[in-house]
């Protein structure tokens, strides 16, 4: 049996604490480090990793601990130092999504990926999910043909804090498009890579919080490729529950999911994939839960095998630059009010 993968955890809150028990809960995987940012969350740490070493400061776990990748689950604005500190050290990487909240600090964390030895990958964990994951496989089997439109939407309340409130900070969260909306636009681009790259975007949004214009409660944004293809993202945060919408259409069929719970980690959730080949509709059986919390632990399994060397499709520096970009110009668009051209912005 090959050894167990050494796992370093970065960011020990609601999301972290997700994080180290996939990882503790993997057979192949052990959990031998874990920051946590304040005194009351290193004593839960110990309480509940006790053979696991705690530390305050990420850049000192990098520094003294024996691990052989980092899961890095810290606020966004921290991503660039961690994530580069630890390539630097030749130490393979997992970082959560959003890449950063800054198009440089993206570009420098892609290129640290290129020159680093080590493996890199984005946390874009709706990719491996056996509901959305399975959308991408029907459309390059061909059954809904040349895909030309996508939505993905979703509709939901409440939005968590985060540690602190950091996600109600913009200086730390960037903005809530680089939440959830990343997903998505790392979605439809996924679904659209036999269009190319896009070439225009255009997004609105608005906020019910004078206070925190920025931080927008309802945001949308549509994406052209040079073909005439297009996607649509959108979503709200001021509604209830957690539903969200993917639909695609293509030249010679079309498809429909749907994914719902009480909250986003429900683990009981409703979910369909209603596909339409041209001429009959059929109700696609998911194989296993479709949701963030088991996209996760097949995160981790995937990270194992990439650290052994082993095939795995995790999503890859030059993904998070997209997803990230792709939002960040998008409320470059709401503050220009108009469309902007996309590709010499994400070139490195």
């Amino acid at each position: 049996m090959s050894q167990r993968v050494r796992f370093a955890l970065a960011g020990f809150g609601a999301w972290g604490r997700c994080h180290a028990q996939s990882i503790a809960e993997n057979p192949d995987a052990e959990l031998v480090a874990i920051t946590a940012p304040s005194e009351a969350s290193r004593e839960e740490a110990r309480q509940l990793y006790p053979q696991a070493a705690i530390f305050s400061d990420a850049r000192t776990m990098i520094e003294q601990a024996e691990f052989d990748i980092i899961d890095i689950v810290t606020p966004s604005h921290t991503h660039r130092e961690i994530a580069v500190a630890a390539m630097e050290r030749g130490k393979h990487v997992l970082l959560e999504k959003p890449m950063a909240t800054s198009v440089e600090d993206c570009k420098a964390i892609t290129q640290a990926a290129r020159s680093s030895t080590a493996k890199f990958a984005i946390g874009n964990e709706f990719r491996l999910s056996s509901q959305w994951g399975r959308i991408k496989r029907v459309i390059e089997e061909g059954t809904i043909g040349d895909p030309q439109y996508v939505l993905v939407e979703l509709s939901r309340k409440p939005y968590r804090q985060g540690a602190g409130g950091w996600r109600y900070d913009p200086a730390r969260v960037g903005s809530w498009v680089l939440e959830e909306p990343i997903h998505f636009f790392d979605l439809a681009h996924w679904y659209l890579a036999g269009s190319g790259q896009p070439v225009e975007l255009y997004a609105y949004g608005n906020s019910r919080d004078p206070q925190r214009p920025q931080l927008f409660d309802n945001f949308s944004a549509m994406f052209k490729y040079p073909n005439g293809s297009y996607a649509v993202v959108s979503q709200t945060l001021a509604a209830f529950e957690h539903h969200q919408t993917i639909k695609v259409s293509g030249t010679k069929g079309a498809l429909w999911a749907g994914w719902s719970g009480a909250l986003d980690r429900t683990l009981e959730p409703d979910y369909f994939l209603k596909v339409f080949d041209g001429e009959n509709v059929e109700n696609v059986v998911i194989e296993s839960h479709s949701g963030e919390v088991f996209e996760l632990r097949e995160e981790i399994r995937q990270c194992i095998a990439m650290v052994r060397g082993e095939p795995y499709t995790l999503a890859k520096a030059e993904d998070g630059l997209w997803s990230a970009g792709l939002c960040l110009l998008a409320e470059e668009s709401i503050r220009q009010g108009k469309p902007l051209p996309i590709h010499e912005m994400l070139t490195v």
